[in-house]
Parts: C-alpha cells; structure tokens; sequence
C-alpha cells in the first residue's frame, strides 16, 4: 500500500462533483441503507463496525445524525470514547473498545476509537515509539480477530478537515448558540499541533493498514456524508444478504 500523506489529499470535494445533484441523491442512498441494515439485522449473520477519526470539528457528529438517522435504531449503536477512565486506565488499552465490539446482526459506530491511544497518547508523549509500535500490533490482532471470528465488516473512516475550516467551525462554537455546549478551549491548543497529528495519523495508516482507511474530505458535509454512505452501501450489497425464511 502506497504511503498515505494527508497534505497531498484535497479537503474538498472533486470540481465534477455538483453537490445539488449530489443531495438529490442522499435520500435514495439512505433509504438503501436502511434496507441493507433490516436485512442485516434479520439475517444475523454479519455485524458491522464503523470507525470514524478526524481532527476536532472534522464532522463526526453531523455525519453521524445525518447518514444513520434513517436506519432502525434497533439494529444500531454508538460509542463515543473520550478521555480514559481511572477504570478505563486500570485495564489494557483494548478493554474499553471491545466490550462494544458488534454483535451479530448489529451496526456499532466509535466516535472516535481505539485509534485514539496511539494518535493522542503520540502527539502528546505519553507513549514512546516502541509503545506505539506494540499497541498497533495489537490493533492489527483485535481487527483481525473481529473479522475472522465474528464476521465483523470494518469500515475505517478518516475524515480529512482543512485547517482553515476547522478554525472557522471551532470559532463557530463560540458564537453560535446550538453549538456552544461542544465548545472546549483546550480544542483550539490541540489544532495548533496538527501537523504532529498529521504525522501520527500517517503512521497509522502504515501500520494498520490489513483493513484500508478511507480517506473522506470532510470540509463539505454534503459530500463526506455522501461518500461516506455510498461507500458502506457498495460494501454491504457485496454481502447479498438474504432475508432468513420461515423457521421450521
């Protein structure tokens, strides 16, 4: 796999892309969707997980609320991984992230993952490259696992903001009052690092790389959550699932 470098990767949309016919398209893409997860959730055969990374304001919330509000919250479930626990921190790192593994039949979304414990954890020196270097092993094994024994599909997002826009959306939770309730200070000191996150991330993409990230421009909602969609109902049809019959 080619090494991936972020600031060689556009934040927008391709010029061919019309994002008026592109939203005329969303509607019908979703209501696939929701049909793939009732079949998937009938069958309970598969299950499938979703990991979603990106700098802060890179749009996970949004994507979330828009690309999966139509699916049966039944079949679906979100975990969002914030700062670790005393708990969380009494365990290995792996703990808190596979007790929401997917069961069969189900969708789990990680807002954030169990990426964070080697972007975060590098940028900030909390672990050393040797750490890094044994916890990616160990990711690589955790997926692996997820896939060979529980038939997991992995979807591996990364949603790829500019500086600029992430400056005006977090400049944005100061102003605007639906938003202010995710405005932290502390978001703006760690956007000033991106450039050791870059670094962090690239990284990642080279060591945890057996399930291939894609790499989602995220400075127009339209076209991420449209990207990010399509790709998971391209994914899933390949399954060709089947309602299960009557039982006898």
């Amino acid at each position: 796999m080619a090494e991936i470098k972020l600031d060689k990767i556009d934040t927008r949309a391709p010029k061919n892309f019309d994002k008026e016919k592109i939203k005329a398209k969303l509607p019908e893409i979703y209501k696939q969707l929701d049909e793939l997860q009732n079949v998937l959730y009938a069958q309970s055969k598969y299950s499938v997980l979703i990991v979603l990374q990106g700098m802060d304001a890179a749009g996970k919330d949004g994507l979330i609320k828009n690309v999966f509000s139509s699916v049966n919250p039944q079949g679906i479930m979100v975990q969002s991984y914030k700062v670790p626990t005393a708990e969380e921190l009494s365990h290995d790192f792996l703990w808190r992230i596979h007790k929401h593994a997917p069961a069969k039949g189900m969708i789990q979304v990680f807002n954030r993952s169990h990426y964070e414990d080697i972007i975060v954890t590098r940028v900030h020196k909390m672990i050393d490259d040797e750490m890094a270097s044994k916890r990616m092993k160990a990711i690589n094994d955790f997926e692996e696992l997820l896939t060979e024994h529980n038939n997991t599909i992995i979807f591996k997002f990364y949603l790829h903001v500019s500086a600029e826009e992430q400056h005006s959306r977090l400049e944005e939770r100061i102003h605007d009052v639906t938003k202010q309730w995710k405005y932290n200070e502390q978001d703006f000191v760690e956007s000033a690092l991106r450039k050791e996150y870059l670094k962090a991330y690239e990284d990642c993409f080279k060591h945890c790389n057996k399930i291939k990230w894609t790499i989602v421009p995220a400075d127009q909602n339209w076209y991420k959550e449209y990207l990010v969609a399509i790709t998971l109902c391209d994914a899933l049809k390949k399954l060709n699932m089947q309602y299960p019959g009557i039982k006898k």
